[in-house]
């Protein structure tokens, strides 16, 4: 399993909050970093990526997701990684039609990430039965710490909540924001219910809640930005273990995680990002 499988693999003093990872016995920091669509990058762009990286880990970040879905995006993230793997923590995924594609795709991740995975999702559910034998043996033989399951549609969730109740995932990865709010009714009890760990992709509807309102508007939240204010919306649900804000900009991975410290949102504080959300 990944070095985040202790709380030693943190340092005292950082400030972005941790919680358990579901009943995993990993503790994870509550901001992440995702790479969708940012760290799809021809390799003379790499220094961008590296400074990414750097920025996420000087605010305490640890989680870096990715996938082969997002073109070059797995092997940036590992070059990005570089020295500091042994505290990261890994989320990617197999996103193949057959296990020998699947196969394929994890031995490339193994190059990219030191010989392991940290957390290996199947992307969207896609074969998921077919995958899910031989993932279990790659985590029986330490190449894997955990095994997870990703979709962004609601169409899926029933698939979704089946896969769950199987047993045989221990995270999940799914859409949550004031205007996608689908996972609070089953997916996110269920996933308290059986101890399973929580990744939240698009805290920011990939975009469609930006610029956001004016600023006056968020003098009662006590937040310097709009994108703090979404993500303290979805980190003030304890359901949600970390959100994984993904960006190409240095200086916003040191701003989203500045997000990732109490106090949270109240009651009447997410009902009022809630309104401003609609509103947009």
């Amino acid at each position: 399993m990944g070095s985040l499988a202790s709380t030693s693999a943190f340092r005292q003093d950082e400030l972005v909050e941790r919680r358990a990872f579901g009943a995993t016995g990993v503790e994870v920091p509550v901001i992440g970093l995702g790479t969708w669509a940012t760290f799809d990058l021809p390799s003379p762009k790499q220094e961008m990526a590296d400074r990414v990286a750097a920025a996420a880990f000087q605010g305490g970040t640890r989680v870096f997701d990715s996938s082969p879905m997002y073109g070059r995006s797995e092997a940036v993230l590992g070059r990005a990684l570089d020295a500091r793997r042994e505290e990261a923590f890994v989320a990617t995924k197999i996103w193949a039609r057959s296990p020998r594609e699947g196969r394929a795709q994890f031995r490339a991740q193994l190059g990219f990430y030191g010989g392991r995975v940290d957390l290996q999702q199947v992307h969207n559910l896609v074969a998921w039965e077919a995958h899910m034998d031989w993932l279990e043996e790659e985590r029986e033989a330490g190449r894997v710490g955990l095994l997870g399951a990703t979709h962004y549609s609601r169409a899926s969730f029933d698939d979704l909540e089946r896969v769950m109740r199987t047993g045989r995932i221990q995270a999940i990865q799914v859409p949550y924001n004031p205007v996608e709010r689908e996972v609070e009714d089953r997916i996110l009890p269920l996933a308290e219910d059986l101890g399973i760990g929580v990744i939240v992709m698009r805290p920011f509807a990939e975009g469609g809640l930006f610029p956001g309102p004016d600023p006056v508007e968020l003098e009662p939240l006590g937040v310097s930005s709009w994108a703090e204010a979404l993500l303290r919306w979805e980190l003030s649900d304890p359901r949600v273990h970390v959100v994984i804000p993904a960006t190409g900009k240095p200086d916003h991975a040191t701003s989203n995680a500045a997000a990732g410290e109490g106090p949270w949102l109240d009651e009447d504080q997410r009902a009022l990002v809630s309104k401003l959300a609609g509103a947009l």
